[in-house]
């Protein structure tokens, strides 16, 4: 990763939260080494701040505890101390340290937090554009997606099949799919 830099928002000034009816936090992890398991977190918030200079802090919660994978055991398992351990560990977070252009998208670096265990990430960052809203008040589309190590954030449940490989891969990828509000 290099140095974390911050470029100008291509957002107005002010504060924007995650509207979660219209935002999504999903992820995909491979599962017996030939297809994927994806899921959602129905529980999360989040602001992005813009100072009058443009400069952009993003802040974000995420309730691992609201994992949805469409399977109450699979949910459960990964709720538990074999993963997650979501009882002692109930929340994600991110926290911003800059934002980098990329072409005509950004890359959002930060620091993530799950299990207790804190690592730097960056986030491959498409900008969708603001619009003025439906009379709430202006809208600003983002897509986000970054690929992390489960075993980095100490989830190094090993599971070998008999044939060789694992029941569940350790990258992880996380997709972001978020409407901001400004408020």
């Amino acid at each position: 990763m290099t140095a974390a830099t911050t470029v100008k928002a291509p957002i107005p000034a002010g504060t924007w939260t995650i509207d979660t009816v219209h935002s999504a936090v999903g992820f995909s992890v491979k599962h017996l080494m030939v297809s994927k398991v994806r899921g959602t977190f129905d529980n999360f918030s989040g602001t992005i701040t813009v100072t009058e200079d443009g400069t952009p802090a993003v802040q974000a919660e995420i309730d691992v505890t609201s994992i949805n994978t469409k399977n109450e055991q699979r949910d459960g398992h990964i709720k538990s101390a074999d993963f997650f351990d979501a009882e002692q560990f109930p929340k994600a977070t991110f926290v911003s340290t800059g934002v980098r252009q990329n072409g005509d998208d950004y890359v959002l670096d930060g620091d993530f937090t799950l299990k207790g265990v804190t690592k730097p990430v960056s986030l491959e960052l498409e900008y969708n554009g603001t619009n003025p809203g439906m009379g709430q008040g202006a809208v600003a589309g983002f897509d986000a997606k970054t690929v992390i190590n489960r075993k980095d954030f100490g989830i190094d449940i090993e599971m070998p099949l008999e044939g060789g490989g694992v029941v569940v891969g350790d990258k992880i990828t996380i997709t972001l799919e978020i409407e901001a509000l400004q408020a």
